[in-house]
């Protein structure tokens, strides 16, 4: 799965519908807060996997997670943990509240109708990319490739906001997406830019 593949079935119509029915935010809503949110999201998935007290628990988390039955969404957001996923949330917003205030701002939901909306959606992200991290463990052994690389290679030399702006549309979450997500890239360990991360970069685009 690469990262369109990710962002379609995050924003897919039946995963906005079950997902707004879950949060109670209305489906309009639930675009406007993944749209401003996702950026961010990804940045802290990047930031949990490179982080030496972080790298090991978010491997972990991934792995659980990948074993999550994504089939239908309907079926998913159901039986969604609310409690757990405002906890990945904290852990990849940080859990001071700032990130959230913000992307709650941007979106024009207020923050109880934001937090909901993120505490259901956060589950599916991290068993997206925990499906797509054994994916590419069991398809590419040889690369060795860790999570850290996998969230490397993800995010290598992607325009999120044009993916973003043709799932949604709109200038302004185009902008705040690449602003965003250039600044994930640039906080990436040196070693990414090898030619194994450049190799696994065009993979994924």
């Amino acid at each position: 799965m690469d990262l369109n593949s990710l962002l379609t079935t995050m924003l897919s119509p039946e995963s906005v519908s079950n997902l707004s029915q879950t949060a109670g935010v209305s489906p309009a809503q639930v675009q406007s807060v993944l749209g401003s949110a996702m950026p961010s999201l990804l940045n802290g998935a990047l930031a949990q996997s490179q982080g030496s007290d972080t790298a090991e628990s978010f491997a972990n988390a991934l792995a659980q997670h990948a074993g999550d039955d994504t089939g239908s969404m309907a079926s998913f957001f159901q039986n969604v943990d609310m409690a757990d996923g405002g906890k990945i949330v904290s852990h990849l917003l940080g859990g001071d509240g700032q990130a959230l205030s913000a992307i709650a701002g941007q979106s024009g939901v207020d923050q109880r109708g934001t937090a909901n909306v993120l505490s259901a959606a956060a589950p599916l992200l991290l068993s997206l990319l925990g499906q797509q991290t054994q994916q590419t463990q069991q398809t590419q052994p040889a690369a060795g490739l860790n999570t850290a690389g996998l969230m490397g290679a993800l995010l290598q030399n992607v325009d999120m906001g044009s993916l973003l702006t043709g799932l949604l549309g709109g200038g302004q979450t185009q902008t705040a997406a690449s602003d965003t997500l250039h600044l994930a890239q640039e906080q990436q360990p040196q070693q990414q830019s090898s030619g194994l991360f450049g190799l696994l970069g065009n993979l994924f685009k």
